[in-house]
């Protein structure tokens, strides 16, 4: 019985090596040796592990800021007089729409695409007071920016593009996504970032077990927009087989624990009260009358 057992694994592991020479078309899926959806392409993981240093890219606790805003479409705009009692009255949000204008009612229609808040003040005013005079300072406020986004593809449970408010790091997209399933590779994560037809390509390793038990920020990237957080499927192959590479070299640096301080009273807690023996005292039996 155990030769029987023996041969049907070896004839199991012989079929399993042999899925990727067939089209990854074999009954063998099952055991995740070959995925024909979300796995991860050989250059995607050789540009991953070259990433041995750590990037010079901003994280959770060095977050970059925009150095200017420009409205595009699919972004809208709130622009109002700065004095409530004004007579000019403008229709409410304004969304810039495709061709990269807005519409201000009898005013007209502006081009802004491009434009930073600022720009777009000076010219709302300057197209208002070619009809009215005195129109007194405008204010432009940004209420919902749609143009920048981010993608979440893979093994999640609610893959999906998502807007970029500028703040979301590579933690706040997956759980934004719903999460990890089950099915999803917790060690070959990846962000690609765009670049140019033609051009090099920006592959980053993330060390999500690192990222989340021990608080490692090195690889939890605050995202830019265009970013693709890309989480492959397990692979028994190329993840599990002995001759498989090993992870990322930025997932298997030593981690040290923090020194922290021993504190013995926190701020505004109350002491402890002292516990006092209770003193027994013999009970008097009950005199009957």
């Amino acid at each position: 019985m155990k030769i029987k057992q023996g041969l049907i694994f070896k004839l199991i592991w012989v079929i399993g090596m042999l899925a990727p020479v067939s089209g990854c078309q074999s009954p063998m899926s099952i055991f995740s040796v070959c995925q024909d959806g979300n796995t991860l392409l050989d250059s995607a993981r050789n540009m991953k592990n070259t990433v041995t240093e750590i990037p010079q890219v901003p994280r959770e606790l060095d977050k970059g800021l925009t150095s200017s805003l420009t409205a595009e479409p699919g972004d809208v705009l709130l622009v109002q007089p700065a004095d409530l009692d004004s007579p000019i009255r403008l229709p409410g949000d304004q969304p810039v729409l495709q061709d990269g204008t807005i519409s201000l009612g009898k005013y007209g229609r502006l081009p802004v695409a491009g434009r930073t808040l600022d720009e777009i003040e000076s010219m709302v005013k300057a197209q208002i007071s070619s009809v009215v005079k005195d129109a007194g300072p405008i204010t432009i406020r940004l209420v919902n920016r749609q143009s920048k986004v981010f993608y979440v593809v893979g093994e999640v449970n609610a893959p999906g593009t998502f807007p970029l408010t500028g703040r979301e790091t590579v933690l706040d997209a997956i759980l934004q996504a719903g999460g990890l399933n089950d099915k999803a590779s917790r060690t070959n994560i990846v962000v690609a970032r765009p670049t140019p037809p033609g051009s090099c390509r920006i592959v980053l390793p993330v060390c999500f077990k690192e990222i989340v038990q021990l608080g490692d920020t090195t690889t939890n990237y605050q995202l830019a927009p265009g970013d693709r957080v890309f989480i492959p499927a397990k692979d028994f192959w190329k993840d599990k087989s002995p001759i498989a590479k090993g992870p990322n070299p930025l997932c298997c640096k030593d981690q040290e624990a923090c020194k922290i301080p021993k504190v013995k009273n926190w701020v505004g807690e109350a002491p402890p009260l002292e516990e006092k023996p209770i003193e027994e005292k013999p009970i008097s039996p009950i005199s009957q009358k």
